[in-house]
């Protein structure tokens, strides 16, 4: 029997709390001021077939998603990673994501944060969907074939 065990270092409450803010504070800025949804795979996507006045917004969300991480570790330490999977487990994995996005018509960001948000029968039947799959994903990997 396997017994759950947290990492009580790694337990986050406050830090996770404001992170959440911060999000839910970003994207409520992004659909007043400017009427667009904070999905990650939609904002990507759109500079992938750009409109004239379109591209900036979209740059500079982009610009902060990978700016931030570096403002962060100017005032903390930023949290090791680790990936235990090989280059080509990581690109199908990448590949499966993007997939899915496309087939979902958005991302965790865009159903979860704000599909959500705004009261989305789509956006929950997506969310519930992810969840689902990462549940299913992670029991066959660690007690079926034991990738752990």
């Amino acid at each position: 029997m396997n017994l759950i065990h947290v990492a009580w270092p790694n337990f986050t409450p406050w830090s996770a709390l404001a992170g959440g803010a911060l999000i839910g504070l970003a994207a409520s800025l992004l659909i007043l001021l400017n009427g667009r949804v904070a999905g990650i795979s939609g904002i990507l996507g759109g500079l992938l077939r750009p409109a004239p006045r379109d591209m900036a917004w979209r740059v500079a969300f982009l610009i902060g998603l990978v700016a931030a991480p570096w403002l962060y570790a100017t005032f903390g330490k930023l949290p090791t990673v680790r990936v235990d999977a090989s280059e080509g487990v990581l690109i199908a994995a990448g590949l499966l994501v993007g997939l899915g996005t496309r087939y979902g018509s958005g991302c965790t960001s865009g159903h979860g944060v704000c599909g959500l948000s705004r009261l989305s029968a789509r956006s929950l039947v997506a969310t519930l969907t992810f969840m689902a799959a990462g549940f299913v994903t992670v029991y066959v990997a660690r007690h079926l074939i034991r990738l752990d």
